[in-house]
């Protein structure tokens, strides 16, 4: 086992302090995801919006004692062993080449094969069907999820143990100079390059250039697979000379397609393979699908799977999920749904996703046996007892005979059974309360089940809320401020439609500085919800205080008669902490300059006051017409504030920036910006929209499909008439769920099967109806109101109104489903 000691010889740095020989076992790039502090070397990254740095002494608490740290840190060797006098601390000019170094220097240990695989698309669902198919000859070990990154690539072969037999590791990058780094990490015997697609183009100044920066990663591999139909690949190997087993639809291959036909839901391939004629079908009609599977079916064959074989294991690929799913369950419970796999390294990312969640509720999984993870059964499940109790889980149900035979190594509290239908057969719904629970299965296990018994919702629409775009809008706009600029994110309004305990959750794990909401309630509840951020009242009523106080939620006070009223409901001994806003010619709240004297005069007799932050609020700062206006207002505020801080006599922090401000007003962010529209996907300026991405997805289904005659009218009040001979589809919203009726006739679009239909006829309470006319549509037929096809910014404008009203539109009834990649 590597120890820290011989790290030097590994990782090009300097040792700045060692004091024990400690094992290195786990690598931690987060220090929000620890959950094994002996054995952990933690590798403190700067990246763009954040620095690991920043939680040494976090980290050093919560016992490691192992760290990588940069150079230009700038922390003294001297500081280093006074701060961490028991520590193991290298330091280096860049720790995430630390990481690869490391990782390249564990892969370089075993001598198995190692299939890379990277491509446009489908690297992942290539990876995921590759480990099924072959798993019955070898024990595969292969990257988590979609592990692909400069990040992910070494903490993927990280995992590589002497059990395994087979790797199989994906690579992705987005513009030159990446792939050299991943490819010394990977070290592949194998490679597979999926497709070449538009995807990350922008990184690359031509499409030449990014197939020649991918096949770095081949360049020594026996053998690459892919499909010479891409023109500019196959000219690319073969000028590479790079050795090659290939299949095509159109020229003579390795594997050539003779055919493919469609029939029902299956696909029959008729191919031919060494001068003889095969046939081949496939689960799958979508062109994405038979792509991959091919990939997966030349492989089989280079391997010299029998035949019969490969038809058997190709007939139990399944469509992957790629997202883990979170969705609002029975008896105030929240569900993890993680139902597609289950092996080591996914079971850990879904048990960190399980921990930042919801701190008052209490943490259960369900967890079938793992496949394919390398290691013989008494180890590897005492490797899963051990990350369940690292990570707090308070119950743990085991379905399978696997698991249950080592049911020992889980706790009294664990409880076991041997299939899916025992768990089931034995399941009482009030058995589970206020809990977050993960169900993590292998897929033979068909945990869907178990998802489908603790359903809460099954009203047909959703609101799909993706939580990895909630960060990297997050991070667009942090990545505008200063250091130390704070920000301030608001949820109120149910976090603009999108769920505000789930969205508070993920704000406080990614380390936000404030939230704001409307209303005392609203804090309370996140409050109850585990949420312990300083939290921003903006409307607090004055039979609200008791609830201020009690909750630790700190008012905006806006006028003399509130902060009155506030300073009679104060408890004496106590300090209390405000926020004061301030009219610079919004002229909707706030005090006026004519106040400050009186303000000044009851704050001086309640010295218990403390004023956190002063602000306001630009009336046009997402308009460049309103720009005199709005840098009247900062001069206003800047002016306005600073006679604040001569009359208490201390700084106060200072914000006077929304989203658009954020964009449009770099040299005025202050002390604090307030994050509003822009986290949800809408840049409000509108001028930087590309930049981020679309957060919320409304979807519905068809619940029938008729044809009605020219002349014949659809809907409440004969509005709908048609003028030809139409196919209608009605689905299942109405203005009951927040579809707005103004999107009656022709007004709104929907998309289904990836086309866009307009309204007919006036939208109804429950449902409305959709010209279909010409299109394949069927009932069950999934239907999506609004996403990245039909944006917010779009809809909004067909019927006069703003996005932010058709988002906080969607109402409560609408099931939320929030999910990560």
């Amino acid at each position: 086992m590597l120890t820290f000691q011989a790290l030097t010889a590994v990782i090009q740095g300097r040792e700045v302090q060692f004091v024990q020989p400690l094992p290195v076992v786990y690598l931690l790039t987060d220090s929000r995801k620890l959950s094994q502090p002996a054995g952990t070397l933690f590798f403190a990254i700067q990246g763009k919006y954040n620095d690991g740095h920043k939680y040494l002494s976090q980290l050093y608490s919560r016992g490691v004692r192992q760290f990588i740290l940069e150079e230009a840190a700038n922390l003294t060797d001297q500081k280093l062993a006074q701060l961490y006098p028991e520590a193991n601390i290298l330091c280096v000019e860049d720790s995430l080449k630390a990481l690869q170094q490391l990782a390249a220097w564990h892969r370089a240990q075993f001598t198995i094969p190692v299939i890379g695989i990277t491509g446009s698309n489908g690297k992942t669902i290539v990876k995921e069907w590759l480990a099924m198919v072959l798993s019955p000859d070898e024990q595969v070990v292969k990257s988590p999820r979609s592990y692909n990154s400069q990040l992910g690539v070494p903490l993927s072969v990280w995992q590589l143990n002497a059990n395994h037999t087979l790797g199989i590791f994906e690579a992705g990058i987005s513009k030159v100079g990446e792939m050299a780094q991943l490819a010394e990490v990977i070290q592949p015997t194998l490679g597979i390059f999926t497709n070449v697609g538009t995807a990350h183009n922008e990184g690359f100044v031509s499409v030449q250039q990014k197939i020649e920066e991918k096949l770095q990663l081949f360049r020594q591999v026996d053998v690459l697979f892919y499909c010479l139909d891409y023109e500019q690949l196959h000219e690319t190997v073969q000028a590479q000379r790079i050795k090659s087993f290939t299949w095509s639809r159109h020229s003579k291959a390795d594997v050539t397609v003779k055919s493919i036909t469609t029939t029902g839901h299956k696909t029959i391939i008729v191919y031919t393979f060494e001068q003889e004629k095969y046939r081949l079908a496939l689960p799958f009609t979508d062109e994405a699908s038979i792509e991959n599977a091919l990939h997966c079916l030349v492989v089989l064959l280079y391997r010299n799977v029998p035949l019969a074989e490969i038809q058997d294991r190709l007939d139990r690929l399944h469509p992957v999920a790629m997202r883990l799913e979170m969705k609002e369950a029975i008896n105030g419970c929240y569900l993890i749904d993680d139902t597609y796999n289950n092996d080591l390294a996914g079971l850990a990312i879904a048990l960190d996703l399980q921990a930042g969640q919801f701190q008052k509720r209490k943490r259960t999984v369900i967890l079938s046996d793992l496949l394919e993870s390398g290691l013989p059964e008494e180890a590897l499940y005492s490797q899963v007892a051990a990350l369940l109790q690292a990570h707090q889980v308070e119950r743990v149900f085991g379905v399978g005979p696997k698991i249950s035979k080592y049911a020992g190594k889980f706790g009294a509290t664990a409880t076991f059974y041997n299939s899916t239908q025992d768990f089931l057969q034995q399941f009482t719904a009030s058995d589970f309360r206020n809990e977050v629970i993960l169900a993590k299965g292998a897929r033979v296990f068909e945990f869907e089940k178990i998802v489908q018994a603790f359903q809460h919702k099954v009203h047909g629409t959703v609101l799909e809320v993706n939580l990895d775009a909630l960060v990297h809008n997050l991070n667009y706009y942090r990545a505008k401020l200063n250091p130390d600029t704070k920000l301030m994110v608001m949820v109120k309004a149910f976090a603009y439609g999108s769920g505000s305990f789930e969205v508070a959750n993920l704000l406080q794990f990614h380390r936000v500085d404030y939230l704001a909401v409307a209303y005392a309630d609203e804090g309370v509840m996140l409050r109850e919800h585990g949420i312990t951020l300083p939290i921003m009242v903006m409307n607090p009523s004055p039979d609200s205080f008791a609830k201020l106080k009690q909750f630790n939620l700190e008012p905006e006070i806006y006028s003399l008669e509130q902060l009155q009223a506030y300073v009679t409901s104060l408890e004496a001994g106590s300090k209390y902490k405000i926020h004061l806003k301030l009219d610079t010619g919004m002229h909707r709240l706030g005090f006026v300059a004519e106040d400050f004297e009186q303000l000044f005069i009851l704050l001086q007799q309640n010295p218990q006051i403390q004023i956190i932050s002063a602000f306001s609020h630009l009336a046009g700062a997402d308009e460049a017409l309103h720009n005199d206006f709005s840098q009247q207002q900062i001069a206003t505020f800047k002016s306005m504030a600073a006679a604040i801080e001569a009359g208490v006599g201390y700084t106060v922090t200072k914000h006077i920036l929304n989203s658009a401000g954020i964009v449009r007003f770099p040299e005025h962010h202050f002390d604090m910006v307030r994050l509003g529209i822009g986290l949800y996907g809408v840049e409000a300026s509108g001028s930087e929209q590309d930049a981020l991405q679309p957060v919320s997805t409304l979807k519905t289904t068809v619940s029938q499909v008729k044809k009605i005659s020219k002349g014949e009218t659809v809907g409440y009040s004969r509005k709908g008439i048609a003028d030809s001979d139409k196919t209608i589809a009605t689905i299942a919203i109405g203005y009951a769920d927040g579809y707005d009726r103004r999107f009656s006739n022709g007004a709104g679009q929907v998309s289904i099967n990836g086309r866009n239909c307009p309204i007919i006829g006036n939208v109804c309470m429950d449902m409305c109806m959709v010209d279909v006319t010409g299109l394949d549509v069927k009932a069950g037929d999934e239907v999506t109101i609004f996403g990245p096809a039909l944006t917010l910014v779009d809809l909004a404008a067909r019927i006069g109104t703003i996005p932010y009203e058709l988002l906080t539109n969607v109402s409560s009834r609408v099931k939320r489903i929030f999910y990560a990649e």
